[in-house]
């Protein structure tokens, strides 16, 4: 097939799209207590500025798959983007917390779509024997725009208006949206699905209840009843949004995507290593912010040469990939991950910032060994057809282990500083955070013990459209 598009174009597009929408989940992290400040709000209610990105976040990534199918890559990828600018503005100039609250949906919906749009289109325009580099480029935007966000945000709330946040973002959004008009070209082939409402509804249901009851339970506690009934609500509705997937011949979310060689363990990992980075970097700001009386910028800084080192990395991790496959290199980076996360049990009241600051850039680079090379290990298991649902799902999951890494970490912190309170222990709140520090360490040598079972081997492209022939008669 010849190409009629430029690979340099498309992806410069889709990565600058994508920094923007990724690096708006963190972005608000060190602004929420100006925001407080200028609106009169609770802390709990300027939570909600990052958890409602989270959640209609996690919402949109599964309905990605059917909007993959449905339309070109130029129409969903100007819609995304122009959806996010509109919120950015609306957000910017927003002259109460309800007005910023809508903002942060309206772009956190263009959002969702754009992660599982550049891993989508990037599987597609690249050959398998580059893929590994093609995706390395994906976890730079990754690992890099979310470590950023709270330096960012840090530095221009303490020197300008929380404001100009938004106005930074939506200039490099209206430029991205003009270039893409005029440059971007169809990659993706279009199936015209039909949209199963019911589906949609479920979908929504399920993931949102998912996300927003491990929300709450990191906020609230486990046995808040607001917690309990989103995720129970949640749990079943999923249920019979699997069920109804499954009986499906066109389904909004292929599950079949699991019955693929290595693709269940992959996501596994993957969930592991999210869960891992989304959970280390709250516990260090909650650290050195409210134990240790550092400022909401060396908070940030402390992240931000770990931020850089994955950066740095990942497009040589995925060359690294391409020449010799994933599970080497995956075994490599969790143990890495699982040992320098391990050395956090040393932190006291006299850790300094150099310490953390070095330590979670070791913890990084060992990261940027796992997070890309497994996602494109188990998508390369798929047929083509198959890649915009194993994207979505891949995207899902981690979005998930995101919310139930947080909870779980904040409430091991806590019920163990309640534990320690009263004992000898000294500092029970530093005490709480060695314990979850420990599970972190934990939970990354579950991953490590998981990767020895990952093969290198894929399929040809002729075996594999067998196989998903295969499965679609059985439906």
């Amino acid at each position: 097939m010849k190409q009629d598009y430029n690979q340099r174009t498309i992806v410069a597009l889709l990565l600058a799209g994508s920094f923007i929408a990724i690096l708006n989940q963190t972005l608000m992290i060190t602004a929420i207590p100006p925001i407080m400040e200028e609106m009169g709000i609770t802390a709990n209610t300027g939570q909600w500025l990052t958890t409602v990105f989270m959640l209609v976040n996690g919402v949109m990534i599964p309905v990605s798959a059917f909007l993959l199918e449905r339309f070109t890559t130029r129409q969903l990828f100007m819609t995304a983007m122009s959806v996010f600018a509109v919120g950015t503005l609306v957000a910017g100039v927003a002259p109460n917390f309800p007005m910023l609250l809508v903002g942060r949906i309206i772009q956190s919906a263009g959002a969702g779509v754009m992660l599982p749009l550049m891993q989508t289109v990037f599987l597609l325009i690249f050959p398998v024997n580059k893929r590994g580099s093609a995706m390395g480029l994906i976890g730079l935007v990754i690992s890099f725009a979310p470590a950023i966000g709270p330096a960012l945000s840090g530095w221009v709330t303490e020197n300008y208006s929380w404001r100009v946040l938004f106005f930074i973002i939506l200039p490099i959004a209206i430029i991205d949206i003009i270039i893409a008009h005029f440059a971007l070209k169809n990659v993706t082939e279009l199936r015209k699905p039909k949209l199963d409402i019911p589906s949609v509804f479920l979908s929504s249901i399920g993931f949102g209840g998912l996300l927003y009851g491990f929300t709450s339970a990191g906020n609230n506690g486990w046995l808040d009843s607001m917690t309990i009934v989103t995720l129970a609500v949640g749990f079943v509705t999923l249920l019979v949004f699997i069920l109804r997937q499954l009986k499906l011949k066109h389904p909004m979310l292929e599950f079949r995507v699991f019955t693929y060689s290595i693709f269940p363990l992959a996501v596994i990992i993957g969930m592991i290593t999210f869960m891992g980075l989304i959970g280390v970097e709250t516990l260090i700001p909650l650290y050195m912010q409210n134990m240790r009386d550092f400022t909401a910028f060396e908070a940030g800084i402390a992240l931000l040469p770990g931020a850089l080192i994955t950066g740095f990395m990942s497009p040589i991790t995925g060359r690294i990939f391409d020449k010799f496959g994933a599970k080497k290199l995956v075994m490599v980076g969790l143990t890495i991950i699982m040992l320098s996360t391990f050395a956090f049990i040393r932190i006291d009241t006299s850790t300094s910032l150099a310490f953390m600051m070095i330590m979670y850039s070791i913890r990084m680079f060992g990261l940027s060994m796992v997070m890309m090379p497994i996602a494109t290990a188990g998508l390369n298991q798929l047929p083509k057809r198959l890649i915009p649902h194993g994207a979505a799902m891949d995207n899902t999951m981690r979005s998930i282990a995101a919310s139930v890494g947080t909870a779980i970490l904040v409430t091991v912190m806590t019920t163990t500083e309640d534990a320690a309170t009263g004992t000898d222990i000294a500092n029970p709140d530093i005490f709480g955070a060695k314990i979850a520090f420990i599970v972190v360490g934990l939970l990354s040598l579950i991953g490590l013990i998981i990767s020895i079972f990952i093969k290198n081997s894929r399929p040809s492209e002729e075996e594999l459209e067998r196989l998903d022939q295969e499965k679609l008669d059985q439906v």
